[in-house]
């Protein structure tokens, strides 16, 4: 009975079901987008130079679908980070407005976490605290760095008088030591300077959810997958979807 178990659990992935084109060019074509800072159009014209007439709207469906289920089946994957984080946020344009991306990476410069909010204020960076804390590769942290923005100190109290933050974390706002996480914005805004802003918030944060966790891969925080080995990647991208790469 548990043999008959093990196996019926193993099932065929059906993200793919019902697709033009087969789940390895599909995987192929959402990675490059998410790797390198390149258009939709630009995709295509790689695309159709490799014999592949794919239309650039297409390959926006792929994203949209696919990128965030990339960034849910890695979390299980990640190695555990250090103690010490570093939060800061940066701006990206979503249908004319600017909008809010909070990150967060570790004293190494690892990725921990990301949430775009429409609002920069105490109740968004509770939120983001409590969606870092809540991941498995996460727990709470000795330091917080931050820069000068009042939510933080406000976000840190309430949660520490709720529980949900350990009571001797420690806050520190200090400008000069969110240079790990600054520098790495500048990778990020990379990628979406060639999207010349987004359409919709939901549009967006499909989109930076798919940068965000190739980021987390290409810096080698997936156990086992090295952050300069592409082949190695694409393989681990595949076995997310029960592809084989």
């Amino acid at each position: 009975m548990a043999r008959r178990r093990r196996v019926a659990s193993v099932r065929p992935d059906q993200s793919f079901k019902g697709r033009q084109f087969t789940a390895e060019m599909i995987l192929w074509a959402v990675r490059w987008y998410l790797m390198f800072p390149i258009s939709y159009r630009d995709l295509e014209l790689m695309l159709a130079d490799r014999g592949m007439e794919i239309a650039h709207t297409t390959i926006f469906r792929w994203v949209q679908t696919y990128a965030p289920e990339i960034e849910k089946r890695i979390r299980l994957h990640l190695r555990q980070s250090n103690s010490s984080r570093r939060v800061d946020e940066t701006y990206v344009r979503v249908k004319g407005r600017w909008t809010y991306l909070y990150r967060a990476v570790d004293s190494r410069g690892q990725t921990i976490d990301f949430l775009l909010s429409a609002k920069r204020d105490a109740e968004a960076a509770k939120r983001f605290f409590r969606r870092a804390l809540g991941q498995p590769h996460t727990f709470n942290p000795r330091t917080i760095t931050v820069d000068k923005n009042p939510a933080y100190p406000c976000a840190v109290t309430e949660m520490k008088e709720d529980g949900e933050l350990w009571r001797r974390s420690q806050l520190r706002q200090c400008k000069y030591l969110n240079n790990i996480v600054e520098q790495d914005h500048r990778r990020l805004i990379c990628l979406v300077r060639p999207t010349l802003g987004f359409g919709g918030f939901h549009t967006a944060r499909r989109t930076l959810a798919g940068y965000g966790a190739m980021a987390m891969i290409r810096k080698g925080r997936v156990r086992k997958v090295g952050g300069r080995d592409t082949r190695t990647q694409a393989t681990f991208v595949a076995k997310l979807f029960q592809v084989a790469a």
